[in-house]
């Protein structure tokens, strides 16, 4: 079965569309074969979109952005802050284009390149992500948490979603490695939101 963690997916292109309610609103997310839950709107991303955390305005990144719902319901609900999304999918890059203009969100910038390389001069108030953890804790994931704490600005935060069976502890240890304080700031499902500060 192929990674949705790749550059270009290998899968027959096959497009769906998800219409959903989120914080209240209502979206619609075209999605595709060969990226991140492409049926529905996984529990672990809705569990983070309920939970996060925004402030008015600033710099905010969804890392991995798949078809976009993190990132596109941030920019939705604070117009004046500016969105960056990034994946290393050209497929999900394309249908996040493509779900920006469909939620009419236009404070987004969809870029490509994996984890951190396309925004490496930024630094960012919020970082949100649900990570890739079958992509590799060690290869993916702990570079992910690492490199935030570097790329947050003195009052920012990550906000990640985990599931408490899979890799829940070791996630925990990366980011009391890299982060001075946490918190658990969502339960559900099995998955936990967690913000850590510098």
């Amino acid at each position: 079965m192929e990674h949705y963690f790749t550059e270009e997916p290998k899968s027959k292109l096959r497009l769906g569309l998800v219409r959903t309610w989120l914080r209240g609103l209502e979206f619609e997310f075209l999605t595709a074969s060969g990226v991140f839950s492409h049926r529905r709107i996984d529990p672990g991303t809705r569990l983070l979109i309920e939970a996060m955390v925004l402030p008015e305005e600033g710099t905010f990144l969804d890392l991995g952005c798949g078809y976009g719902p993190i990132g596109i319901v941030a920019a939705r609900l604070r117009p004046q802050a500016l969105v960056y999304m990034t994946d290393v999918n050209r497929r999900a890059l394309a249908l996040a284009e493509e779900n920006a203009q469909r939620n009419g969100v236009t404070n987004v910038r969809v870029l490509e390149g994996p984890l951190y390389d396309p925004v490496s001069d930024l630094l960012f108030d919020v970082i949100l992500t649900n990570p890739p953890i079958t992509a590799g804790i060690r290869k993916v994931v702990a570079p992910l948490i690492q490199g935030a704490a570097e790329h947050l600005k003195e009052d920012g935060s990550l906000q990640l979603v985990v599931r408490t069976t899979k890799g829940g502890r070791n996630i925990l240890r990366l980011i009391e490695e890299s982060f001075s304080r946490w918190e658990v700031i969502a339960r559900g499902g099995g998955y936990r939101v967690l913000k850590a500060e510098p």
